[in-house]
C-alpha cells in the first residue's frame, strides 16, 4: 500500500524518514523508527572516536533487523572526527545507507560509498545542488523546505515551491519535508511528487528522544509563529526554537558580533547540557514550523501509525471527490 520508489530502494516498509537532529538521533530513536516501519538515521557527529560510532552501530543492530541510515555531516564543526573514519566503520559493519548534508556535495565521498555498496542519499536545500548530487551518482536526494528545523541553506524557498522543481528536475527519486508533522503533510509532499517524507520536528516529542520531559512539555504549547532564523550572519541559517538563547543570538546579530561571541552561546556542548537537564532557555533546539502540529508525548510506533492513519483518511477523501 505505501510502496514507492523510495521504499523499494532502501528496503524499508513506510516512505517515512526520520531527519537527522544532533545529539538526539541516537540509538533509541534510530532504532525506534526503523522499528516501526521507517527509516532511523544516526547522526556520525555524535561520536568524537571510532569506538563509541562503532558501538552504537552494534546496538542498534540489536535492537532492529530492519534497514537504518548513518549521516555524514559536512557542516563546519569545531570539533569532529575524520568522515573517511565513520565510513571505515560503515563499511566495516555493513551499514547499507548513508546520508550526507552539509553546504557542498559528497563528491570525496560517493565513490568510496558506492563501491562499499551502499545506498547514498544527499540533503540539500536547491535544485542546483540537488542536480549536481544526481551527477556524481547518489541513489536520491532529500530537499526541505526552509520551515525546516535546523540548518535552512539562504534560498529561503518554501517546501510548496521547491519540492517540484527538484522533482521535475531530476531522475532520481526525492525525499521531501520541511514544514511537515502529520499524515496530511505527508500526502502533500506526494502530491508534489517526492517519493518519501522526512521528518523530525515530530519527533523531538517522541519517547524515545533523549530530550528532557520539561523541553518535551514546553513544547507541547507552541505554534507555528514560536521558531525564528538565527546565524544568518556568519553563514550558517538555522531555524530554533524562540527562547532567550535564540533571542540573544539574534540581537547579537544585529549589534554586529564577532564570531567567537556567538560561538559561546550556540555550542554544543551548551544544547547537550540543556537536553540533559531541561533548562529550556539556555540554549538552541533546532525546531521547524511544523512544531504547532506536535501536541502529544507517544512512543515512536504509535507516531508512525497515526501519520500513516491520517494520510490513508486524506487518501480516501481524494477518492470521494
Amino acid at each position: 500500500m505505501w510502496q514507492t520508489k523510495i521504499t523499494k530502494l532502501l528496503g524499508i516498509e513506510y516512505p517515512i524518514i526520520g531527519g537527522t537532529m544532533m545529539h538526539l538521533s541516537l540509538v533509541d530513536l534510530t532504532a525506534s523508527i526503523s522499528e516501526a516501519g521507517g527509516l532511523g538515521i544516526l547522526a556520525s557527529a555524535n561520536y568524537l572516536d571510532k569506538n563509541s560510532f562503532r558501538k552504537a552501530i552494534k546496538e542498534i543492530k540489536k535492537r532492529t533487523k530492519k534497514p537504518f541510515a548513518v549521516n555524514i555531516n559536512m557542516f563546519p564543526a569545531r570539533r569532529r572526527l575524520d568522515n573517511n573514519l565513520y565510513i571505515d566503520v560503515i563499511l566495516d559493519e555493513g551499514v547499507g545507507i548513508v546520508e550526507t548534508s552539509g553546504h557542498k556535495a559528497p563528491e570525496e565521498y560517493v565513490e568510496r560509498l558506492k563501491m562499499g555498496g551502499v545506498k547514498l542519499i544527499h540533503k540539500c536545500v536547491g535544485v542546483r545542488y540537488a542536480k549536481k548530487a544526481e551527477s556524481l551518482g547518489v541513489d536520491a536526494v532529500t530537499v526541505v523546505g526552509y520551515e525546516n528545523g535546523g540548518a535552512t541553506g539562504i534560498l529561503d524557498i518554501t517546501t510548496l515551491c521547491l519540492v517540484p522543481r527538484v522533482v521535475d528536475n531530476l531522475q532520481i527519486p526525492v525525499i521531501a519535508g520541511g514544514g511537515v508533522a502529520d499524515g496530511r503533510g505527508m500526502m502533500a509532499v506526494f502530491a508534489l511528487g517526492a517519493e518519501a517524507v522526512i521528518m523530525g520536528t515530530r519527533f523531538l516529542t517522541a519517547e524515545e528522544c533523549p530530550l528532557h520531559p520539561k523541553i518535551k512539555q514546553a513544547l507541547l504549547s507552541q505554534t507555528e509563529q514560536d521558531t525564528m532564523l538565527i546565524m544568518r550572519s556568519i553563514g550558517n541559517t538555522h531555524r530554533v526554537w524562540k527562547n532567550k538563547a535564540s533571542g540573544l543570538v539574534a540581537e547579537l546579530e544585529t549589534r554586529g558580533t564577532i564570531l567567537e561571541e556567538l560561538l559561546e552561546i550556540v555550542s554544543g556542548d551548551k544544547v547537550k547540557n540543556m537536553y540533559a537537564k531541561g533548562d529550556i532557555n539556555s540554549a538552541l533546539l533546532a525546531c521547524g514550523q511544523g512544531i504547532g502540529l506536535v501536541n502529544d508525548i507517544k512512543p515512536v510506533r504509535v507516531i508512525i501509525s497515526d501519520i500513516l492513519q491520517e494520510a490513508m483518511e486524506v487518501k480516501n477523501r481524494f477518492r470521494s471527490m
